[in-house]
């Protein structure tokens, strides 16, 4: 049984006493997970599905002057989930799954927007690679330290960096200059959305935020 039905067959149990906001979130991450299940011989089309599940389960929408950076609404999120994950699957999947393919991800300057940045004339070569030292040394005293959700923020900012260059046409599909860190990219969300989905739908009592673009019907 595939990670998205033994996901909706839980869902469908527990729904009935589900905040409202919070079974649309899971409603939509799972129609997503199940569609990038269907994409095994198309990276480009999976990586895009898993990161709309992933959008689904955790943004919200926030008053203007509340909007946070990207990382840090991943670092919020991430941590509101390790407190929620009371049989630790982040723990498990961050060290002991992929201790390897996260050093592999945080080692490549392709995944590391700075690196972009110098490329489009933004920064100087020696501004990008001292960040890129710097952001590795982070990762190193992380992986030390056992912090996860602070890890899986670094982690998620590196996939931000690939999620950019498709959704933003900065790729070609099925091309050959980015196989490795977007399948690198694939197999760690693969294993991650399923995760997450999993943990908020044993955590009902949670304040998971409103959805973002509510189900409006019009009289």
């Amino acid at each position: 049984m595939s990670c998205y039905a033994m996901l909706k067959e839980h869902h469908r149990a527990v729904r009935d006493g589900m905040p409202k906001a919070l079974n649309m979130r899971i409603h939509r991450a799972l129609s997503w997970l199940n569609r990038a299940e269907q994409c095994e011989d198309d990276p480009d089309g999976r990586f895009i599905f898993l990161w709309i599940a992933f959008n689904s389960a955790y943004a919200q929408e926030l008053p203007r002057e509340q909007r946070l950076s990207t990382q840090l609404t991943f670092t919020d999120f991430l941590n509101r989930l390790h407190r929620q994950d009371a049989e630790k699957h982040l723990d498990w999947l961050v060290w002991k799954e992929f201790s390897g393919p996260i050093r592999v991800l945080l080692g490549n300057p392709y995944v590391f927007e700075s690196f972009w940045a110098y490329h489009r004339g933004h920064i100087t070569e020696d501004s990008w690679k001292e960040r890129f030292e710097n952001g590795k040394q982070r990762a190193n005293k992380l992986l030390s330290n056992g912090n996860t959700p602070d890890l899986l923020t670094l982690v998620l900012q590196r996939i931000y960096t690939v999620r950019n260059q498709l959704m933003h046409g900065g790729a070609t599909w099925n091309g050959s200059v980015n196989r490795q860190q977007l399948q690198d990219c694939c197999n760690i969300m693969g294993k991650l959305v399923p995760v997450i989905i999993a943990i908020m739908l044993g955590s009902t009592e949670t304040e998971w935020g409103e959805t973002c673009y509510p189900v409006v019907e019009m009289a």
